[in-house]
C-alpha cells in the first residue's frame, strides 16, 4: 500500500490540472497556425486547434480515472 501523498502534493497534482486544457489548447492552435503560415492554408489552425482541446480532455480523464 502506498503512503498517503502530503496536502500540498495534491494541492499541486490538481492544480497541475488547471493548466492542461489551456496548455494542450494553446499548442495545438500554435502548431495549426505555424502549419497554415508554412502551407498557405486557412483551416489547420482550428483542425489542431479541436486536437489541442480533445488531448486536454484525453489527460484530464486520464487522471481522474488514475484517482477512481
Amino acid at each position: 500500500m502506498k503512503p498517503a501523498k502530503s496536502p500540498w502534493a495534491q494541492v499541486g497534482e490538481y492544480a497541475s490540472l488547471g493548466f492542461v486544457l489551456p496548455a494542450t489548447t494553446v499548442v495545438g492552435y500554435a502548431i495549426g497556425y505555424w502549419l497554415d503560415k508554412t502551407f498557405g492554408t486557412t483551416y489547420l489552425y482550428m483542425v489542431f486547434l479541436l486536437l489541442g482541446i480533445v488531448a486536454g480532455f484525453v489527460q484530464i480523464i486520464r487522471h481522474a480515472n488514475k484517482k477512481s
